[in-house]
């Protein structure tokens, strides 16, 4: 779904899923080809805490990769590697990326990515404190291994442990203020 409350091009949104007040927005929005963690408040001043880059929090993302991702790729990703946004070369920050082990549970996806008998496939951890468009995407694929799918886990202390899609958590903010690290704005 889109991660808005309105429609385009006849996909679904969020206002066909969740019902909130009128004031309440997503902070930091996810393609319609990614999943996980969507924040949604009503609260301006976190929307720019979280956003600005001066801020850098963390962001950690599962990320199902085309291909036995190498030590190389993991190598490369790690240290920084350039990757084009908006038309211009732009190096992504140091990340902290490792191997997702075997046994880990993920939720199917629904519709489920392409499925291809021959080619294996990787799931990875990354951890990133900056947010360009598409950023995760276009590091896999500059490192030879395109993402098939990408879920948001977490963002600073806040994550989807224990939550299925769909699901919604109400937070006071004094609650959602400190997993995300964040000091109560005055």
């Amino acid at each position: 779904m889109l991660s808005r409350f309105t429609a385009e091009n006849g996909k679904a949104c969020l206002k066909d899923f969740f019902e909130v007040p009128v004031d309440v927005y997503p902070v930091g929005r996810l393609d319609y080809d990614s999943e996980g963690l969507l924040l949604l408040t009503n609260d301006k001043s976190l929307n720019h805490r979280l956003l600005h880059p001066g801020f850098a929090h963390e962001r950690e993302y599962q990320v199902q990769v085309e291909g036995r991702i190498t030590d190389e790729a993991l190598q490369s990703l790690a240290s920084g590697i350039t990757i084009n946004v908006d038309g211009k070369p732009f190096h992504t920050g140091p990340a902290t990326v490792s191997r997702l082990p075997e046994h880990i549970v993920i939720p199917e996806r629904k519709p489920p990515i392409r499925f291809r008998q021959h080619i294996p496939t990787s799931w990875i951890r990354l951890v990133i404190k900056e947010g360009k468009n598409r950023q995760v995407r276009r590091m896999t694929a500059a490192v030879g291994f395109p993402t098939l799918r990408l879920i948001r886990y977490r963002m600073a202390g806040l994550t989807i442990d224990s939550m299925l899609p769909g699901d919604m958590i109400e937070m006071n903010q004094n609650d959602l203020y400190g997993r995300l690290g964040l000091l109560t704005h005055i």
